[in-house]
């Protein structure tokens, strides 16, 4: 090689990496800033609900709280409600993501076998449940026919299973689990139920866990359900629990405005601020715990369940 050809040679592998040094460098800087408009909102409110709300509002608490209280927490966690809140919404959530998980999961299986002719005309019947619904007063007249109003089974059986989570768990079947093994079981005699629960379920740990924390989530913010179905106070989810308790506290502040002059108002008014960010950090934070634990599996299994439709 001459000496111009690896001085040329020499060029080429210094402008490529500072193209590359450059690209790192614009990619972290991108990563960052996401990082930052994701967190620090997140990060404000926790900042928010322990500091006094009047330098919230006045833009004074930007990185450090402010006047340090536990008012609005206090406030929360004396009322017995908010106990039996948390009660209803535990047993809601997990057998309800139970129930979920137990018909998602055969159905997809199901669906995802290539020798099942019918479902070619099954799935569309499920797809257009995403597109068409009976409507809230119709909805509303089968739950009371089935004789689901007023009780527990209204937030665990309602909308037992997802069409979106199906999808992804039928795609992961399809495109994650080799035709060939399921060959070689049926060689060894092994059944469909079998197979399914000895190697398919323990193969799909991936887009479990996502389909897991996706009805979790549903059914732990679940408040709409509970509004139209649900009017017991002992049967009522933590979502409305914690309504209740913000809208007596803002009714606090506004009578308190108007009966007891502008100073008593602006002094409820603060406490109730302070109760609004707390509500928001004691309904997410349960949520926001499980994620870091399943977090390995999240991205595999939304991107494999992705591939195609």
């Amino acid at each position: 090689m001459s000496n111009s050809q690896a001085a040329h040679s020499q060029k080429i592998k210094h402008s490529g990496g500072i193209a590359d040094r450059l690209y790192t460098l614009v990619v972290a800087v991108i990563s960052i800033a996401a990082f930052i408009m994701v967190a620090y909102p997140l990060y404000f409110i926790i900042i928010a609900s322990v500091s006094n709300s009047t330098m919230v509002n006045q833009g004074q608490v930007i990185l450090w709280p402010k006047d340090i209280n536990l008012y609005g927490y206090e406030q929360i966690f004396k009322d017995t409600r908010i106990w039996q809140g948390y009660k209803n919404t535990i047993i809601y959530t997990v057998l309800g993501t139970l129930l979920n998980l137990l018909v998602t999961l055969p159905a997809a299986y199901a669906l995802s076998q290539r020798k099942f002719r019918a479902r070619r005309f099954i799935m569309p019947l499920f797809v257009i449940t995403m597109y068409f619904g009976g409507g809230m007063i119709p909805t509303y007249l089968l739950i009371r026919d089935l004789n689901l109003l007023n009780t527990p089974w209204v937030m665990i059986v309602n909308g037992a299973i997802s069409v979106y989570n199906l999808i992804i768990t039928r795609t992961f079947f399809e495109t994650a689990i080799p035709e060939e093994l399921h060959e070689a079981a049926t060689l060894d005699g092994c059944s469909h139920f079998r197979y399914f629960i000895s190697v398919v379920v323990p193969l799909s740990k991936a887009v479990i866990s996502v389909i897991t924390l996706y009805y979790v989530v549903g059914h732990w913010n679940d408040f709409f359900n509970a509004l139209l179905y649900i009017n017991t106070d002992s049967l009522q989810p933590l979502q409305i629990v914690l309504r209740n308790i913000l809208l007596s506290n803002q009714a606090f502040a506004g009578g308190a405005g108007s009966g007891a002059g502008a100073g008593a108002g602006s002094y409820a008014q603060q406490f109730a601020d302070q109760i609004k960010y707390a509500v928001i950090i004691v309904s997410t934070v349960p949520v926001l715990i499980i994620y870091p634990f399943i977090q390995k599996y999240f991205e595999k299994g939304v991107m494999i369940g992705a591939v195609k439709g």
